[in-house]
């Protein structure tokens, strides 16, 4: 039932913020306008060549064709290359849209930005001390290969946090994820042998079902 009223929560607010997209692409889109170059993105992509349009609308958005900077960013955190691509898979069930992100923001301040859907007060921490120090939250929705790069990251921070041993059946991996999800603590709480409640179960079961296509798309 919480699964059911979060996702009927969700349908409202995502009915207000196409309302607001419509009229913000409206407002921005000039008459015979261009399309957007494939190098929209801020940031070069890290294996130097160009990467998938930053402003790509959800209908055309594949995690997969972002596969190069996840192994590459997977490699600099010293994270799994297949759970970064299977977390892009689980939050990749909203349009990322940099238009579409800001306007529902107006009807939901909280919401995350960016295809890892990063909460603002997450970034701030993950970003201390790393290369990307310098960059904001609110350039996530632009910048895919900044979100890649603070998703990589964070789950390196989560790993850091896990006791050597823990109780129960979960893997390292899905207990990562279920952090990703559910934050730190409740993480934890999980490694003591914590029973997932039914919101993280529905995510873990989605990392499940994208699993082996997150395998294929990094090439593992």
């Amino acid at each position: 039932m919480a699964e059911l009223r979060a996702r009927r929560r969700w349908l409202t607010l995502a009915v207000f913020a196409v309302v607001a997209y419509v009229i913000v692409r409206a407002a921005d889109t000039p008459q015979a306008a261009t399309p957007p170059s494939a190098g929209a993105s801020k940031s070069a992509s890290p294996t130097g060549s160009a990467s998938p349009s930053a402003s790509a609308t959800a209908s055309s958005y594949d995690p997969a064709a972002y596969a190069s900077q996840v192994r590459t960013r997977a490699q600099q955190a010293h994270v799994s290359a297949q759970l970064v691509m299977a977390i892009l898979y689980n939050e990749a069930y909203k349009p990322h849209d940099a238009a579409f992100e800001r306007a529902w923001q107006k009807y939901k301040p909280d919401a995350a930005f960016g295809i890892a859907n990063m909460h603002r007060a997450t970034f701030d921490e993950v970003k201390k001390g790393r290369d990307f120090a310098g960059r904001r939250w609110d350039e996530l929705p632009d910048d895919r290969d900044l979100a890649i790069e603070a998703e990589a990251w964070y789950l390196h921070d989560l790993a850091e946090q896990l006791p050597p041993t823990w109780h129960g059946s979960l893997s390292k991996d899905e207990l990562l994820a279920l952090g990703y999800n559910t934050g730190a603590s409740n993480m934890l709480a999980f490694a003591r042998g914590g029973t997932p409640g039914s919101q993280a179960q529905s995510y873990l079961n989605r990392l499940h079902t994208n699993w082996a296509k997150a395998r294929k798309a990094v090439g593992g």
